[in-house]
């Protein structure tokens, strides 16, 4: 999860020394000892530092030195806090607002493994069949297992049109999977909806600067076409901004809920309230999540759990509960930083584990063939908290009956799955909102 600082994170003209001596202002001087440990410290990081210069067997440059000293000096926080040169600096301000070079994976450490977050929906990553919990062992038949998050990142990015090879390890593959994917212009979209049967279906891409405001836009159009239900799809959504998160929160939630907290250093606590837009007031709403779900996901997700303003509905997301706060430095680099942990309104902390949807559907199994050439699908029941596989329903095409496209609003294609019918998880949502609708019309028992 990252975000822009407030005032309090800003570093004023900061040089490398000054963020490394960080600890030595403000309260950091009054402590004399934590000062003096310091000191001593740098005192024998610049004795190296002489001593590479002057002996090492070939020429070094201070600043690639420093560089890789503040690398190494992340390295050991957490697989989130990273250094960014300028120019990875200025990718990642040019990613937030919805444009970027690559071949379109999200990525993150998981079981210490550097995994595939989720695929962008329409880009190389996603064509070519990438998915959520892919681990990546190589980048251009180098090992993954020292890298960092952002250098990961700079290898997979490149000029358009030129190529980069990478090795997937897939639960229940047994063999290395070999991809060569095609960087390309990577524009992301965040929000695309359509209507199907009387219910507004909006999916959510990503969170970035503009989310909330376009969801509003969607949100008031499937108001005024007076729509019976919403279904909110997280699935393959790894995140984004944090205040794109609570501007999505807060548009279905009244005024004054907490959405999400953190705590940082000292169990220092911030809030984030919702400012009482409420869109689609108490509408029934189903969220759809899986396990490329992360971050802004999870936040949107476990605050309209928490609140029982929606049923969650597919698979245990992701589990990345952590801020991470983007400090510009003087020089036009930047340092992203873990600063605190989030936590939902009833205090879960997500880290690691995750929001457990209320009713657990996975995605379609492989589909099986019959001894006489005929494709044979697993069969399932829906049953609350126990994970099992389901089954495509039967009868009538969710995406065809009653479904049209919302006026003036862009791609209105089923988002994610070429035909409606191969999405398992969204058919449950309609007819569960469809349940939903006829229990709450039958007459009460007088």
């Amino acid at each position: 999860m990252e975000q822009y600082p407030r005032k309090r994170f800003w570093i004023v003209g900061p040089v490398v020394v000054a963020l490394v001596l960080g600890v030595m202002f403000g309260k950091g001087w009054e402590r004399t000892g934590h000062a003096t440990e310091t000191y001593e410290e740098l005192k024998t990081f610049s004795e190296v530092l002489t001593q590479v210069q002057k002996s090492y067997v070939d020429e070094t440059k201070v600043k690639d030195l420093v560089q890789g000293a503040i690398r190494g000096m992340l390295s050991t926080l957490d697989p989130h806090s990273a250094y960014m040169t300028p120019d990875m600096f200025k990718e990642m301000q040019v990613e937030t607002n919805g444009e970027f070079g690559g071949v379109g994976i999200q990525i993150g450490v998981k079981e210490n493994h550097l995994a595939v977050i989720a695929p962008i929906e329409g880009t190389p990553a996603y064509q070519a069949g990438i998915k959520a919990g892919d681990f990546i062992t190589k980048i251009n038949d180098e090992t993954t297992k020292d890298l960092t998050l952002m250098d990961a990142v700079q290898k997979m990015r490149g000029l358009k049109g030129s190529k980069v090879n990478l090795t997937i390890q897939r639960e229940g593959t047994p063999d290395l999977l070999q991809f060569t994917l095609v960087r390309d212009t990577i524009k992301i979209e965040s929000v695309k909806s359509k209507v199907l049967d009387n219910i507004g279906y909006v999916r959510l891409t990503q969170f970035q600067k503009s989310t909330g405001r376009d969801l509003s836009k969607v949100l008031k159009q499937f108001k005024d076409l007076k729509l019976q239900a919403t279904i909110l799809d997280l699935r393959n959504n790894p995140g984004g901004l944090l205040t794109a998160s609570v501007e999505v929160s807060e548009q279905f939630l009244p005024a004054g809920k907490l959405v999400v907290y953190t705590k940082g250093r000292e169990s220092k606590k911030d809030e984030w309230i919702a400012k009482g837009k409420d869109s689609m007031d108490d509408s029934p709403m189903i969220i759809l999540i899986n396990e490329g779900s992360a971050s802004a996901s999870e936040i949107v997700a476990g605050a309209l759990q928490d609140y029982g303003r929606a049923v969650i509905v597919g698979t245990t997301s992701f589990g990345k509960g952590s801020v991470q706060t983007i400090l510009p430095l003087g020089d036009g680099s930047g340092l992203r930083l873990t600063t605190a942990k989030y936590y939902t309104p009833k205090g879960r902390s997500i880290q690691s584990t995750g929001i457990t949807p209320d009713i657990v559907v996975k995605a379609q199994p492989p589909v099986t063939v019959t001894k006489d050439g005929e494709p044979k699908p697993a069969k399932s029941v829906l049953v609350p908290g126990k994970e099992q596989p389901a089954e495509a329903a039967k009868g009538q095409d969710a995406g065809q009956s009653k479904s049209g496209a919302l006026p003036q609003l862009a791609p209105v294609d089923t988002v994610g799955d070429p035909l409606i019918e191969q999405d398992v998880q969204l058919q449950k949502a309609v007819e569960m909102l469809k349940t939903w609708k006829i229990f709450k019309e039958l007459p009460r028992a007088s």
